[in-house]
């Protein structure tokens, strides 16, 4: 059966600036992605020393995750089974394949290997949170809304799901974009239907 849903919250990091729910809490001008992100990390006061041992995309994914949650998500309100993950990328874990490939020239370098999956980033926001709902990482040319909307509408209108974190996390060198949302049936004060035109007109903010 098809119900509302809401977007009860969202953060964007890019062009070395942080939003959450469309307003600028944090930016760095002038400085390499690595260095931006461990201080976004120390800015918003985090403690989870294993954040400087995941590559990039990690880094990116599981700090727009912080960011979405913190203030806006009810843990106790769900079971652990009942909170999924949905994410979506246009380079996989490339950006790391590609420095796993270098390290392999001389001795491959076991640290990397381990995040030559793109969806290690769910697996650590997961463990970070203990998530055990269902989750999945889709690979397209750009976030396609319609796709994100239809496919968790379909795991929270059939009870699959209560909540999800879904969205768009992306790293290839010097380029990077998160756009993450939270998805939940209950209404907050400042949530928004979950629509593909709602999901493109955030993704969107100060894109470019």
């Amino acid at each position: 059966m098809k119900t509302e849903n809401h977007i009860t919250a969202s953060c964007i990091i890019r062009n070395n600036l942080v939003y959450k729910n469309g307003i600028k809490v944090f930016e760095e001008s002038g400085s390499a992605l690595s260095d931006f992100l461990v201080s976004a990390y120390r800015h918003f006061d985090l403690q989870y020393p294993k954040f400087f041992k995941m590559d990039n995309l990690s880094k990116l994914g599981w700090l727009a995750n912080e960011i979405l949650l913190t203030g806006s998500f009810d843990k106790e309100k769900y079971k652990p089974e009942d909170t999924g993950i949905v994410l979506s990328n246009a380079n996989a874990s490339l950006d790391t394949d590609i420095k796993y490939y270098e390290t392999a020239k001389t001795i491959a370098s076991p640290a990397q290997f381990v995040y030559t999956l793109p969806n290690i980033v769910i697996g650590e926001i997961s463990i970070r949170h203990k998530f055990k709902g269902e989750n999945a990482f889709f690979i397209s040319e750009e976030f396609d809304a319609g796709f994100i909307e239809q496919y968790v509408s379909n795991l929270i209108n059939n009870n699959i799901l209560q909540s999800c974190i879904c969205g768009w996390a992306d790293v290839l060198d010097s380029a990077y974009n998160a756009t993450l949302f939270l998805i939940e049936k209950d209404k907050s004060p400042n949530s928004v239907n979950f629509t593909k035109e709602n999901l493109n007109k955030i993704h969107q903010l100060q894109n470019g």
